[in-house]
């Protein structure tokens, strides 16, 4: 059994391969991808070279975590009942010597069955999305952690973060958006360039930007005994000035990797109506121009989303 996957075989330089896959053992599922999506933030910072020392980093590599297809045979009987199944997959690594980081952007994986995670069939392609949105609500998924009154940010992420602070029931935020392109579609909430915003009371400021230096501005900007959490990927050493942070006695908190227990929250909040997805996804592409499509992901500011349809690939 083969795959054709996309492969970053050295910074700024990817292939579509044909990678050889093993059968499935007992536990396993064979899931044909339908749609990947194009992660702007971890995915950009593997296509660059710059991404920081990370476990199972290194080239080449398969990327991807955002995929969604259908389970098509699996490693032993007992889960012949999930053949058929419309599934969302965070990656794989099944491509033997060559590393799946995140493994997701392949024509056919092969994973455990418990990460292939059965999602409505209503949800399509939209259905790769779910990665950013548990990463988005993990960020408030902890008992006594407060929804954000200011988000950094206004791409895919920032989006869902405040969709998710309208539907936890809190005050709409403020999202701040230096690129005029990426100010629309708020709805509910307000979208501002930071330098027409006069606020120096923010309690809770969510950074999802990834710019190591942001801090400064931000700890300017909160209540005192306010907290910055940082949710985006850094590439870059994070530092600040001491005497900013001590006037504010500021916290910091890093938001880590979502969890299954996030996933699953998320999953039902979408399969229900009360989380929408709708607009985030803006561009779509063959998987068999996924050189041009990655281009345009990490180039084009009007791209929110990119995804690559693998459906003809198989």
């Amino acid at each position: 059994m083969k795959t054709l996957a996309v492969v970053v075989e050295r910074p700024e330089h990817l292939v579509l391969s044909h990678l050889p896959l093993p059968p499935p053992g007992d536990g396993e599922v064979v899931v044909d991808i339908e749609w990947s999506a194009i992660s702007t933030g971890t995915e950009r910072l593997l296509w660059t070279g710059r991404m920081p020392s990370f476990p199972g980093m290194g080239y080449p590599l398969v990327p991807g975590y955002e995929s969604v297809g259908r389970i098509t045979s699996a490693g032993s009987r007992r889960l012949d009942s999930r053949i058929g199944e419309r599934v969302f997959v965070p990656g794989a690594r099944c491509f033997g010597e060559v590393r799946g980081l995140f493994g997701g952007a392949a024509a056919r994986v092969v994973v455990p069955c418990e990460k292939a995670v059965t999602i409505d069939e209503s949800l399509g392609e939209q259905g790769v999305l779910i990665a950013l949105a548990a990463t988005a609500y993990h960020v408030t998924a902890k008992a006594g952690s407060a929804q954000p009154d200011l988000i950094v940010g206004h791409g895919v992420l920032g989006r869902l973060m405040a969709r998710l602070a309208l539907v936890a029931g809190a005050p709409p935020p403020v999202v701040w958006e230096r690129n005029p392109e990426r100010r629309h579609g708020a709805v509910g909430y307000s979208v501002v360039d930071p330098d027409t915003d006069p606020r120096r009371d923010y309690r809770v400021i969510c950074d999802v930007s990834g710019d190591a230096s942001v801090l400064d501005g931000l700890f300017a900007r909160l209540a005192p005994g306010g907290e910055v959490v940082l949710a985006g990927f850094y590439s870059e050493r994070l530092g600040f000035d001491f005497p900013g942070a001590f006037m504010r006695e500021a916290r910091i908190r890093v938001a880590a990797e979502w969890q299954p227990p996030d996933l699953h929250a998320v999953k039902t909040l979408i399969e229900t109506g009360a989380l929408s997805l709708d607009g985030l996804i803006t561009h779509r592409s063959s998987a068999m121009k996924a050189d041009a499509a990655y281009r345009t992901a990490f180039g084009d500011p009007a791209c929110l989303k990119m995804i690559l349809d693998w459906r003809d690939c198989v």
